[in-house]
């Protein structure tokens, strides 16, 4: 007899410092198993699974993320109370935001949608250490001007080859992105954050592996003048002749949110 099946969306916020990124791994805390090892607990005779809209890397946050949950034979009777009780199951640096239902031709990794990321940090002068899980401090001082300028250079549809790590099994290196600015940081504050920091906010439709990071890299290396704004150009104009090694620290970058056409 086939199973009966429920389909919800849940929104996801998290503090990704203490844990190797999304995706279930063995002898590693994950935000992943975290989510299972809560579900199982508050749902323990139900069948049922998860898959997340994407995967972020060890370190990294989220504002916005989200996850799928199928749900077999009977569906949630109370979507606020199960939401509740999630939360209040969950680690304080993991919050569920909402939860609706979904149908089955809903799918979270195929459905087109939007994500923005966004990559804080700041230079010049040592930072508080309570900023270090959100902020990237760069002790040297870096042209941010340059740095604005080369951002616009990424927007667009380019090979981002060299902005990938070289073991990636995904051929199409091709991505489109639609906005890649540096702005003074308003996303996050603190009395413990620098006077001045920033973020660089970047949108599109899907990113490769430490893309977004080498991408942040490259800048900084541009900014301390290790790199000129011809090399950044000629890294999409030629993609892997150019050379970027560099990978920016996970603890600075945050998924901001993700729009679903």
């Amino acid at each position: 007899m086939q199973r009966e099946r429920f389909y919800y969306l849940i929104n996801l916020q998290y503090l990704g410092f203490r844990f190797s990124g999304w995706q279930k791994q063995p002898q590693q805390k994950t935000i992943e198993g975290m989510v299972l090892k809560t579900l199982k607990f508050i749902m323990p005779d139900v069948r049922f699974k998860i898959l997340g809209a994407g995967r972020t890397d060890a370190k990294v946050s989220a504002l916005d993320a989200a996850f799928e949950l199928f749900v077999d034979d009977s569906p949630i009777e109370d979507l606020d109370t199960f939401l509740k009780l999630f939360n209040s199951n969950l680690p304080s640096d993991i919050r569920a935001t909402g939860i609706k239902s979904v149908d089955g031709s809903f799918n979270i990794i195929k459905d087109p949608k939007l994500k923005e990321y966004v990559y804080l940090f700041s230079f010049g002068t040592k930072n508080h250490p309570f900023s270090a899980p959100y902020i990237t401090n760069i002790l040297e001082n870096l042209d941010i001007e340059t740095m604005k300028k080369a951002a616009t250079y990424f927007v667009g549809t380019h090979d981002f080859t060299s902005y990938t790590v070289k073991t990636q099994k995904n051929p199409h290196k091709l991505r489109t992105i639609e906005t890649c600015e540096i702005r003074e940081n308003t996303i996050l504050k603190a009395n413990f954050f620098p006077k001045t920091s920033y973020a660089l906010h970047i949108r599109g439709k899907g990113f490769m592996r430490y893309q977004i990071r080498m991408i942040m890299g490259a800048l900084i290396q541009l900014g301390k003048g290790e790199l000129t704004l011809t090399d950044i150009e000629n890294s999409l104009i030629a993609p892997g002749k150019e050379l970027m090694t560099s990978v920016a620290p996970g603890s600075g970058l945050l998924l901001k949110n993700i729009d679903f056409d």
